[in-house]
C-alpha cells in the first residue's frame, strides 16, 4: 500500500510532481474532468431545484476503475488539481467518484510547481472549498440553461448547428457593433500646419506645430483657413517665448496576468490566444531538463498583479548581479479592484533558469512566450527609465506653435524589455537644440498637411480581450475559449489580425439582441459574474441565483418562439441570375461558409461558389484573378482562364501590379517554404524527444 496518491489533470504536471516525492507516493492524472453535463440533453432538473444531473464522461470508464483501485491503495489521497473555480470543481468530482474513500481525501493546491510549493501544500492540506465549486457550479448551469434553450432559436430560424452562449454572443456583438461603427463613420477634415525652424547659434533645425492664436487653441478644418493663416504669417518674426526643462519618468508594466500575457503575445510574438495558453499550460506543468521535469512557470489562470516575497528576494538578486543595483527598485503593483487575487501574478518559477540558458529544451513556442514571461517579469522590477525632456512656446505675429524634445539618459528597465502596443506606434521625440527664451530663430519653411479623422480600429484577439477585461466579461479562463469558438462557428473572420463578422455573425447577432436583448448585453454579464464572485466568497446561495434568472428567461424563450413561429428569416439576395429559373440567387451557409443557391429549392437545386475577384489583373494574361480559398481556410489566388488551360497562374501569394509570375518561381517559393517548415518541425521534434 502506498502512503499517499496524488490526483493532478495531465500526465506532465503528474512527472514534475514525482521528482520532489519519495517512492511511497504515487502521483497520477485525471486527464482533466471525470464528469460533466450530457450533451445529448439539458442535464438540469428544472423540477428538482436545478438539480445538476452529472454523468460519468464517456471514454473514462477505464480511468476511473484505475482511479478506484489507486485510492483504495493508498493511505491518504490528495487532490492536486488546478488551484482555481474549475479545478476545485474536477477535485469535487473526483472526491464523488471515490465517495468510497472520502475519509482519507483531502485537497492541495499550489500556484507554482516547484519543491518547495508542493511540499507546503502537502502540509497544510484542507477540504475541498464548497463555494469555490459552487461558484462553477453556477457558471455551467447558468451557461447551460442559456445556450440549451436560446440555441434552438438560431436552428429554428437561420441553420442547424448553431450556438448561443452568455459570453461568447455578447462578445460577438461588440464586434458587430464596432464594425457598425466603423461603416456608419463620418471622416471630418482637419489641417496641422508647421513650421520649419533654424537655430543659428548651434546650425541646428527642427520642426514645431501650430498650437493656438492669441493664446486660444485653434483647429483648422479647412484649406481656406490654412491660406488665411499662412497669409497673416508672412513677414513674422520667430521667437522663443518659454523653455520648459524637465525629467520624466517611465515605469515599467507590472507582470503579466491572464489578460495581459494573451494581449502582448498577439502583440510580440503573433500567438493566437488558444495557442497561448496552450503553451503556458506545458510552462506550467513542467518541461523535461537535465534535472528532471521542472515546472518554469506560475499558474497561468489568474488576474493578480501580486508576487511573493521569495520571487522579489530572487528578483532582485539577479537583476543586481546582471545590471547592478541601480537597476533595481522594488515594485509593488495594485490590483484591479475587480480581481479575485486568489493567485501571484504569472512570472518564472525558477529566476535562475533565464530563457537562452533553458532554450535548447524548449520548443520555439515555449521559448518565446518563455522569454516574453521572464522578461515582463524581471523588467517589473527594474528602475524606470529617465528622460531629460524640453518644451519650448514659439510666437509668430498672433499665433503660437509648440515643441517638444526628449534625451533617453537612464534606460533603466528598457534596458530587457519594453511593453507593446495595439496598433500605436511608439513616439520618438529627439531632443531639441538649448534654445533660450527670446531666441530669435529662422524660418526655413512652412508644411501643411491635410488629415481626416479614423473611424475606431477593428477589434484583435489582443484588443477584445482587453475590452471584455474593462467591461468585466468573463474571467481569465474564458477569454480562449470565447473567442476561438465565434471564430470556429464562423461568426467572425480574421483578416491579418483583426477580428471581422461575417453576414452570418451579423444575422444571428441580430436575431439574438432583437429577441434576447437582456441577456445578450453587456451589464447583464458582468453582473453575473460579479454575483459568481459573491459565491465564491460565501456571500450569496448558487441556486438563488439561478432561480432568479430562469423564471423571467424561459418566459422570454416561450415568447420569442411563439412571435417568430410565423416569422421566415430574409435571406440575403444576390445580383446573380439563376441560369436555371431566372430567380435571383440568395447566400446561403455551408460546411465550408457562405454559398450562392437559388431561392426556388426544392423545384430548383443550383448552387454554385461565390466567386470573389480581387483588384490586380493576372500577372500572366491580365485576366481576373480569383480570390479562394482552401477546406482549412488557408486563401490562394487563381486566374479565371486558369480552369480552361488558356493560363497556368495560380499561387499561395496574391499577385502585385507590375509584378512578373513564373511556374518555377512559384515552385522554388514552395521549395524555400518546405525546407523552413521541415526546418521548424525538425526544431520541434527534437526538442520534443529531449523532454
Amino acid at each position: 500500500m502506498k502512503d499517499k496518491l496524488i490526483i493532478v489533470e495531465s500526465p506532465a504536471k503528474a512527472n514534475t510532481i514525482k521528482k520532489f516525492l519519495g517512492g511511497s507516493t504515487k502521483v497520477v492524472a485525471s486527464m482533466g474532468h471525470i464528469r460533466d453535463l450530457p450533451k445529448s440533453k439539458l442535464g438540469i432538473d428544472v423540477e428538482n431545484d436545478f438539480e445538476p444531473e452529472y454523468i460519468n464522461i464517456r471514454g473514462k470508464g477505464d480511468l476511473i476503475k484505475s482511479l478506484k483501485k489507486d485510492a483504495a491503495d493508498a493511505k491518504k489521497i490528495y487532490l492536486a488539481t488546478d488551484p482555481d473555480r474549475e479545478g476545485e470543481a474536477i477535485a469535487w468530482h473526483l472526491a464523488k467518484i471515490l465517495e468510497k474513500e472520502k475519509d482519507r481525501i483531502t485537497r492541495v493546491t499550489f500556484n507554482e510547481i516547484t519543491k518547495g510549493a508542493v511540499k507546503k501544500a502537502i502540509e497544510n492540506s484542507r477540504n475541498i472549498d464548497i463555494n469555490l465549486v459552487n461558484a462553477q457550479q453556477a457558471r455551467r448551469v447558468l451557461d447551460r440553461i442559456v445556450g440549451y434553450k436560446m440555441s434552438p432559436v438560431l436552428w429554428k430560424k437561420v441553420k442547424r448547428g448553431l450556438s448561443a452562449g452568455r459570453v461568447q454572443s455578447v462578445a460577438v456583438r461588440l464586434i458587430v457593433e464596432r464594425e457598425e461603427e466603423i461603416e456608419n463613420f463620418k471622416p471630418e477634415e482637419y489641417w496641422n500646419i508647421y513650421a520649419t525652424l533654424l537655430d543659428e547659434e548651434n546650425n541646428a533645425e527642427f520642426e514645431a506645430r501650430l498650437a493656438n492664436k492669441s493664446g486660444k487653441k485653434i483647429e483648422i478644418h479647412s484649406k481656406e483657413e490654412v491660406d488665411v493663416i499662412l497669409e497673416e504669417l508672412k513677414g513674422a518674426k520667430y521667437v522663443v517665448t518659454e523653455v520648459k526643462k524637465g525629467e520624466k519618468k517611465r515605469t515599467p508594466a507590472p507582470p503579466f496576468t491572464t489578460s495581459t500575457m494573451q494581449q502582448e503575445a498577439s502583440r510580440k510574438i503573433n500567438f493566437t490566444l488558444k495557442k497561448t495558453m496552450s503553451v503556458a499550460q506545458t510552462l506550467y506543468e513542467g518541461v523535461k531538463l537535465p534535472e528532471g521535469h521542472t515546472g518554469l512557470i506560475t499558474y497561468m489562470r489568474t488576474d493578480s498583479t501580486r508576487i511573493s516575497e521569495e520571487a522579489r528576494s530572487a528578483a532582485k538578486e539577479q537583476i543586481t548581479k546582471i545590471y547592478g543595483e541601480k537597476y533595481y527598485e522594488n515594485r509593488y503593483y495594485r490590483t484591479s479592484k475587480d480581481a479575485q487575487d486568489a493567485h501571484e501574478a504569472i512570472r518564472p518559477t525558477h529566476i535562475e533558469l533565464t530563457p537562452d540558458s533553458i532554450k535548447q529544451y524548449l520548443s520555439n513556442d515555449q521559448y518565446k512566450l518563455y522569454k516574453l514571461i521572464y522578461n515582463r517579469f524581471m523588467a517589473s522590477q527594474m528602475a524606470a527609465a529617465i528622460y531629460d525632456t524640453m518644451s519650448v512656446t514659439i510666437n509668430a505675429n498672433d499665433y503660437g506653435f509648440k515643441a517638444s524634445g526628449q534625451n533617453l539618459k537612464f534606460k533603466g528597465f528598457m534596458i530587457l524589455y519594453i511593453e507593446g502596443t495595439d496598433g500605436k506606434q511608439e513616439e520618438n521625440f529627439e531632443m531639441l537644440p538649448p534654445l533660450e527664451e527670446n531666441q530669435k530663430l529662422k524660418k526655413k519653411k512652412l508644411n501643411t498637411k491635410q488629415s481626416f479623422t479614423e473611424p475606431p480600429p477593428r477589434y484583435t484577439e489582443a484588443s477584445l480581450v482587453k475590452a471584455l477585461e474593462e467591461k468585466g466579461i468573463g474571467r481569465p479562463s474564458t477569454y480562449s475559449p470565447t473567442i476561438t469558438t465565434i471564430i470556429e462557428r464562423r461568426y467572425i473572420e480574421k483578416e491579418q489580425k483583426q477580428l471581422v463578422p461575417t453576414e452570418l455573425g451579423r444575422i444571428v447577432n441580430k436575431l439574438l439582441v432583437e429577441n434576447f436583448e437582456d441577456v445578450v448585453n453587456v451589464t447583464f454579464t458582468a453582473d453575473i459574474e460579479a454575483k459568481f464572485d459573491k459565491i465564491a466568497e460565501g456571500n450569496e446561495d448558487w441556486k438563488n441565483i439561478i432561480r432568479d434568472f430562469y423564471g423571467p428567461f424561459i418566459n422570454e424563450v416561450e415568447k420569442v418562439e411563439k412571435e417568430l413561429e410565423h416569422v421566415q428569416l430574409v435571406e440575403e439576395e444576390s445580383d446573380v441570375v439563376c441560369e436555371f429559373c431566372g430567380r435571383k440567387m440568395v447566400y446561403k451557409y455551408g460546411r465550408f461558409g457562405k454559398f450562392l443557391a437559388c431561392p426556388g429549392y426544392p423545384e430548383c437545386k443550383n448552387a454554385k461558389p461565390i466567386i470573389n475577384y480581387i483588384d490586380v489583373p493576372c500577372p500572366v494574361c491580365g485576366a481576373r484573378v480569383i480570390e479562394k480559398k482552401t477546406r482549412r481556410g488557408r486563401k490562394f489566388y487563381v486566374c479565371e482562364n486558369n480552369g480552361e488551360e488558356k493560363c497556368n497562374f495560380i499561387s499561395w501569394n496574391k499577385p502585385k501590379v507590375g509584378e512578373k509570375w513564373s511556374p518555377e518561381e512559384e515552385t522554388k517559393k514552395k521549395t524555400r517554404k518546405r525546407k523552413t517548415t521541415t526546418k521548424k518541425s525538425t526544431r520541434a521534434k527534437k526538442a520534443k524527444s529531449k523532454k
